[in-house]
């Protein structure tokens, strides 16, 4: 039986966004994951709940996870560890070459570093299997030390426990509201997305799930949710109800790439905080709201919809882009 550490304090708001659904002629609500877990929380703490709950099963004193220099998996899984008493090895990846000083010590690095976490660095930015094996050479350092280390790995090929946090936000959400007719989410490592999906689909849903592309492009992307929906049947069998139909992405504010703002999500963030005061973050958010208005523009999303956008956090990553943001 899988095993679940309680992170966040659910449901986590479902609030209309009024100026917004006015503005664009849609019924917009904002799934507040924002508000997830720990300070600065995210959608990242769904996934943690899974994770955690293994690694205690298993008695584990330490936590190894690797993500990108900004990354709030890794801010989120260090805070997690500390209030659980356990030690927070983060492996930072290089995947946004180019970035200033601030943006690599600033943001979920300072947080990081007030946690207590241990901060290691991988070079490369796209090679998951060897940033999983560099902690895996970490663990087994830290195993003839006497310690009990748990690898929340970044690479395909494993159980996508995480996956599963994002079934019981389907359910959660349904319980709040059961009849919109588009879902919007980031769609990264596919766990979130896929998740979403396969718990919409599970519990009978029909809405269409739109994941909007922020690492790589959409015929990249399509497969990979293939490939995280198929491994997931292995814990949630209703995850078997998602057909290939079912996987709609979309990249066009995936430009000019991961971790890096374009027009589209600088224009949906601007979007965002002038009419609901609320704010998105770059490599995330911006992306996924920009792929609801593009929807709403080119009619994809219908006048009238009931729409349901995963507000899936990271804004701590906002102070790392303070360069990017004021030019």
């Amino acid at each position: 039986m899988t095993r679940k550490l309680e992170i966040v304090a659910t449901p986590t708001p479902l609030v209309k966004a009024e100026r917004l659904s006015s503005e664009l002629g849609i019924g917009l609500y904002i799934k507040r994951d924002d508000l997830a877990g720990p300070t600065f929380g995210g959608n990242k703490s769904r996934q943690l709940e899974y994770y955690f709950g293994a690694a205690l099963a298993e008695g584990a004193d330490t936590i190894l996870i690797t993500g990108a220099v900004q990354s709030n998996f890794v801010r989120l899984a260090a805070a997690v560890a500390r209030s659980q008493g356990m030690q927070a090895i983060v492996q930072l990846e290089d995947r946004v070459p180019g970035k200033s000083t601030a943006y690599r010590s600033s943001g979920n690095v300072l947080l990081a570093r007030l946690i207590g976490a241990e901060i290691i660095t991988y070079a490369h930015g796209e090679d998951e299997e060897g940033a999983d094996a560099a902690l895996h050479a970490k663990a087994d350092e830290l195993r003839a030390r006497g310690r009990t280390p748990y690898v929340i790995h970044l690479s395909e090929g494993h159980p996508p426990l995480g996956a599963l946090g994002y079934v019981d936000a389907a359910t959660e959400i349904l319980g709040q509201s059961d009849d919109f007719d588009f879902y919007v989410v980031a769609s990264g490592s596919g766990s979130t997305h896929a998740g979403l999906l396969a718990g919409l689909r599970g519990a009978g849903s029909k809405a269409k799930v739109l994941g909007s592309c922020v690492r790589r492009d959409a015929k990249a992307q399509a497969p990979r949710i293939r490939r995280v929906t198929d491994r997931l049947v292995q814990l949630f069998p209703k995850a078997e109800a998602v057909t290939d139909d079912d996987i709609v992405v979309w990249d066009g504010a995936l430009a000019p790439g991961y971790g890096r703002l374009g027009p589209a999500g600088r224009a949906a963030m601007g979007r965002m905080a002038a009419a609901e005061g609320l704010h998105l973050d770059p490599v995330y958010t911006a992306k996924s709201f920009a792929a609801v208005l593009a929807h709403v523009d080119s009619g994809d999303i219908p006048k009238g919809s009931r729409v349901c956008f995963v507000h899936t956090g990271g804004l701590a990553a906002l102070f790392a882009y303070h360069e990017d943001l004021t030019v």
